[in-house]
């Protein structure tokens, strides 16, 4: 018999609160209610979960593993209900988007925003990851859509070309290279650089094309957002690397200037990419040919 799922959400609360009276409160049942639960779902495993003590109860080994399973498997259910709630909503189906973090700064959101008005009856469920992660993720199904830059092609995805983006140099406005029109990326190489974590595909890039240049990419920061980028550039930690219109965006309000680098290579190109055996889906075709128009249009 499979352990019950409101045993495990019981569990759960307990093993994040640390007590198992305020699980129980949380729960809306008595204590002695949620200590039975516990108890068979210890049963269940043939091995104790909680410890018990004055000062409330820590998981035991068991209950660590325990407590990622069901995590995972409470996540999974909520993800069904709100799925099966569409259903009864009369929405067609959900789709599930994931898109790097360039796109969901620049065109992405009105874009999406304008597919929703137009297709009320299908839910998207969106997700801003790295595009190597986007890749991996719509090959294995865990998303329907992806949103990348440009790299190298992957069998069993297709392509479709959506926007495009200029990697820029973000300044402090009494800096010296801030008043420098036509600035080059090997202007920036004699600086400390503020930039985004190694799993985005820009640093790649500019890794690559610092061994181009013959020059040390001297990586003083990297953070995980933007806006991170721009914030640490205020306090005078470096020189940001970022996409053009991002970085005036976010960088505006900050007092900084935002300086587009000259090389034909900081042009890059972001993809729609989906699994070939979807293309023909009818929620994934609708959104498809929207963003694809939408692409057209600015």
């Amino acid at each position: 018999m499979l352990p019950n799922i409101d045993s495990l959400a019981l569990f759960v609360r307990a093993a994040e609160l640390h007590s198992l009276t305020k699980a129980a409160d949380a729960s809306y049942i008595g204590l002695a209610a949620a200590s039975r639960r516990i108890a068979l779902l210890e049963h269940r495993f043939k091995t104790p979960l909680l410890e018990r003590s004055p000062r409330g109860v820590e998981l035991t080994p068991a209950g660590e593993t325990l407590l990622m399973h069901a995590k995972s498997l409470l996540m999974l259910m909520n993800q069904m209900q709100a799925d099966m709630s569409d259903h009864a909503a009369g929405r067609r189906g959900v789709l599930r988007l994931m898109a790097n973090t360039s796109a969901m700064t620049e065109y992405l959101p009105s874009d999406l925003a304008d597919f929703s008005r137009l297709h009320p009856e299908i839910r998207l469920v969106i997700e801003e990851r790295w595009s190597p992660e986007i890749v991996k993720a719509v090959l294995s199904a865990e998303a329907d859509v992806g949103i990348i830059v440009e790299g190298p092609r992957v069998d069993g995805l297709e392509f479709f070309p959506y926007r495009n983006d200029r990697l820029a140099a973000v300044i402090p406005g009494n800096h010296e290279l801030a008043a420098r029109e036509g600035l080059r990326f090997v202007d920036v190489l004699d600086h400390d650089v503020v930039a985004l974590e190694s799993g985005a595909s820009m640093m790649r890039l500019l890794a690559e094309q610092a061994v181009v240049a013959e020059k040390t990419l001297q990586l003083r920061i990297q953070v995980r957002s933007f806006e991170a980028v721009c914030r640490m550039v205020q306090s005078g930690m470096g020189i940001g690397l970022l996409p053009f219109q991002a970085a005036t965006a976010i960088g505006a309000g900050m007092g900084l200037v935002v300086r587009p680098l000259a090389e034909s290579w900081a042009q890059r190109n972001m993809l729609i990419c989906v699994r070939k055996d979807s293309v023909g889906n009818g929620s994934i075709g609708s959104l498809l040919n929207h963003l694809c128009a939408a692409s057209k249009t600015g």
